[in-house]
C-alpha cells in the first residue's frame, strides 16, 4: 500500500485491509503509522544490505564482487519492486526522518563498496566518495529501469552497470 499510494496517502485502514487484519491488530504491533513505516524501512534496508554483503563475500576477486553485488541489487529490485519503491521512492525522501533512513541504507551500501575498492595509496575518504558514486549510478539506473518496465532483464542490466563501474574503477589512481 505504501509503495502504491505513498506514505501520506496510505491509511492504516488500507494497510490493515491489505494485510488481512483489523486496524486494532496493527496498533497492537505498531504504535503509529510512522512506527510501522520506520519498521518497514528498517526491514527492507536490512534485507537489501545483507543480501549484497553475502553476495560480495562469496566472490573470488574484486571484479566478481562488483558483478555479484550489482546482480544481487538488481534482482532485489525486480523481485521486490514495492520494497524498492518504499525505500528509494520520492515519498520517503520528502520526510526528514524517512529520508535519513534511506541515506543510512545508501551509506551502508557505500561503506561495503568502499571496503572493496582496492587502489594502492587511495585514501579512505576517496574510496568512500567513489563508493557513493557507484551507489548513485546504480540507484539512478534502477529508477529509470523500473519506470521503463524492467527492460533489459536484471542480469543483463547488472552486467552492463558492473562493467561500467569496473571500467571506471580500473582507471582510478591515488593522487
Amino acid at each position: 500500500m505504501f509503495a502504491e499510494h505513498g506514505y501520506h496517502d496510505t491509511s492504516m485502514n488500507q494497510v490493515a485491509e491489505a494485510a488481512g487484519v483489523t486496524k486494532p491488530v496493527l496498533y497492537q504491533h505498531f504504535s503509529s503509522k510512522k512506527a510501522l513505516y520506520r519498521e518497514l524501512l528498517f526491514d527492507v534496508s536490512t534485507t537489501l544490505v545483507a543480501s549484497i554483503a553475502a553476495a560480495t563475500q562469496g566472490a573470488r576477486s574484486p571484479r566478481e564482487q562488483v558483478h555479484a553485488g550489482l546482480h544481487t541489487y538488481f534482482r532485489f529490485v525486480t523481485e521486490n519492486r514495492a520494497a524498492f519503491t518504499v525505500l528509494f521512492g520520492g515519498g520517503t525522501r520528502r520526510d526528514g526522518e524517512f529520508a535519513d533512513a534511506a541515506r543510512r541504507v545508501e551509506e551502508a551500501i557505500a561503506e561495503a563498496i568502499s571496503a572493496l575498492i582496492d587502489v594502492p595509496g587511495l585514501a579512505e575518504d576517496d574510496r568512500r566518495i567513489l563508493a557513493h558514486g557507484i551507489v548513485g549510478l546504480t540507484e539512478g539506473t534502477s529508477r529509470h529501469w523500473v519506470a521503463n518496465g524492467f527492460e533489459p532483464p536484471a542480469d543483463e542490466l547488472a552486467t552492463r552497470v558492473a562493467e561500467l563501474a569496473w571500467a571506471g574503477l580500473r582507471g582510478v589512481t591515488a593522487g
